[in-house]
């Protein structure tokens, strides 16, 4: 008790002392939320997970944008061109865009962005000496150069249709040289950026505030300027049972997630709020590009079952995940009995997948056991320990078909290293899209992606697959190209590598007074345009 206490009061301290910073704002002109996962970097080379990602997106701009249903729209590029070939994009970029005001500047203490930023951008972010995580993005491109102040021209290997959505990510932000010049490593922590919000104080592990930008460019439909607020003050506390309760009590404006130990508190069994907290709160749900799943590792022995795709179906049918979502999850999220895509995607088309049906499962285990006269199926789920609720669902109800099902535990690192190293048959598994396309999840099937070469973790071969993967990521007509990666997820479903347990769903939970709060698919926090009442 002692300790919970000392916690608490550690707490209001710290959130206490990220009020202090912006006191002289009214309440309702600050945001404040709690990120229990440390930021590790401002710099946009390095916005390789949520907590810095959503902390750059405040900071920094691209040339493109995608909005809450994952449309490309303009950033600082106000229009492009792409060829014909799919080969050349060509940019032209906003002429009153200026970085965040700082000395490094001279006397006017800022400047305009041109096109030579995002030359050097680019060609930082695939500076193997730089060593960003981000690196990867920029691997179609050929060449880039800045034409001119406002042409910024990219030149493909070969066409890449997801290659404009790709540039949204926050890797392709534009930085100032003369900032990396000047702090070098330590850009981390001074970041200058062109963003909504400019960098004020940031104690690591501790809080972190942003100032509103009075110069950024960005309108509103009325002609207003953005962002409408004055300050953002984030808090670093790892415990979420202690963030709900500051959430309760109005301390913070937004939580970002929903855990084990305060789920049943807000939520209904239904995915509905708690009826005490209607009047106080908001919540928000929608769809997620996030598919979490059971991977098979196809190259097993041949004698293991999963090397069978009778033991592979049956699993799939084996298990309800409607009661599963309902029980487990509180409907957050919903069952995986479509393909591996995940519904948020323009090409997601609802195709047939899975359902539950224990005496075909049955069946599927009965003929494994005939056809190789076996009396017993002993298989090995591997997981880690926020996932064990699930695979231990999973493992009651296949056992009621006739497999012998263990369930491991290991810790979440071991877990990432025995997936990448083959050394697990069956490993609980997620893929959150890094960009808003299908290849982003096919690709995890195409066979020269084996890991460690690409994210192929079952090893999984299929040469229909392959070939169909090769014309989609080449193919320029849309809807063309959406017709072939439904036919690629069929052969998913058929050949079952994997078992498909729930598209997640973004949720979302703010105070009342807060305002024009979005919701995207991608799960991306922008305060641009929120206003507190």
């Amino acid at each position: 008790m002692v300790l919970r206490n000392s916690f608490i009061l550690l707490l209001c301290v710290f959130l206490g002392s990220c009020k202090n910073e912006s006191s002289k704002f009214k309440d309702d002109q600050v945001f404040r939320y709690n990120e229990h996962s440390n930021i590790s970097s401002l710099d946009p080379a390095f916005a390789k997970d949520q907590p810095n990602i959503w902390g750059v997106h405040q900071l920094f701009n691209g040339l493109v944008q995608l909005n809450d249903s994952l449309k490309v729209k303009p950033d600082i590029a106000k229009s492009w061109t792409i060829t014909e070939d799919g080969l050349t994009y060509t940019f032209i970029l906003r002429n009153d865009v200026y970085f965040h005001k700082h000395k490094l500047f001279g006397d006017r203490k800022t400047r305009k962005v041109v096109a030579k930023d995002f030359e050097y951008s680019f060609r930082r972010l695939l500076d193997e000496k730089v060593a960003s995580p981000g690196r990867w993005v920029l691997q179609h491109v050929d060449n880039l150069k800045a034409i001119n102040d406002s042409i910024f021209k990219i030149e493909l290997k070969q066409p890449f249709p997801p290659f404009l959505g790709l540039l949204s990510m926050k890797y392709c932000s534009v930085v100032p040289e003369e900032a990396i010049d000047f702090f070098k490593n330590d850009f981390r922590s001074n970041p200058i950026g062109t963003g909504p919000f400019q960098f004020k104080l940031w104690v690591e592990n501790t809080k972190l505030v942003l100032r509103k930008n009075e110069k950024y460019f960005e309108k509103d439909k009325e002609g207003n300027s953005l962002p409408y607020l004055e300050a953002v003050a984030v808090t670093f506390l790892p415990d979420k049972q202690n963030e709900f309760l500051q959430f309760i009590q109005g301390n913070i404006d937004f939580m970002k997630s929903l855990d084990a130990s305060y789920k049943d508190e807000i939520l209904a069994t239904d995915g509905t709020l708690q009826e005490k907290y209607k009047a106080k709160v908001n919540m928000q749900k929608g769809a997620y590009l996030n598919t979490e799943y059971l991977g098979v590792y196809m190259d097993v022995a041949d004698e293991y079952p999963t090397k069978s795709r009778l033991i592979r179906k049956a699993i799939n049918y084996g298990f309800d995940r409607v009661k599963m979502m309902k029980f487990l999850r509180n409907n957050i999220g919903e069952p995986a009995i479509h393909g591996f895509i995940p519904k948020g995607l323009p090409s997601f088309s609802g195709i047939k997948g899975y359902t539950y049906q224990p005496e075909k499962a049955k069946q599927l285990v009965n003929d494994f056991k005939k056809s190789t006269g076996k009396k017993e199926v002993i298989i090995t789920i591997t997981t880690n320990s926020n996932y064990l609720d699930l695979c231990e669902f999973i493992q009651r109800e296949l056992q009621n078909i006739g497999l012998d099902v263990k369930v491991e535990v290991i810790l979440p690192s071991t877990l990432r290293q025995g997936k990448a190293n083959g050394k697990l048959p069956i490993f609980r598994a997620s893929w959150i899209a890094d960009y808003p396309d299908a290849e982003n999840y096919l690709s995890l099937f195409y066979s020269k992606n084996f890991t460690p070469n690409g994210p192929n973790y079952t090893h999984f071969k299929n040469q229909a697959f392959d070939s169909l993967y090769q014309l989609a990521i080449k193919e320029t007509n849309t809807i063309h190209r959406y017709r072939l990666y439904q036919e690629m997820d069929s052969i998913i479903i058929k050949e079952s590598p994997v078992i498909p347990l729930y598209y997640d769903e973004v949720i979302r939970f703010s105070r009342k007074n807060v305002k024009n709060l979005g919701i995207n698919p991608i799960d991306l926090l922008s305060l641009k345009q929120v206003r507190k009442e």
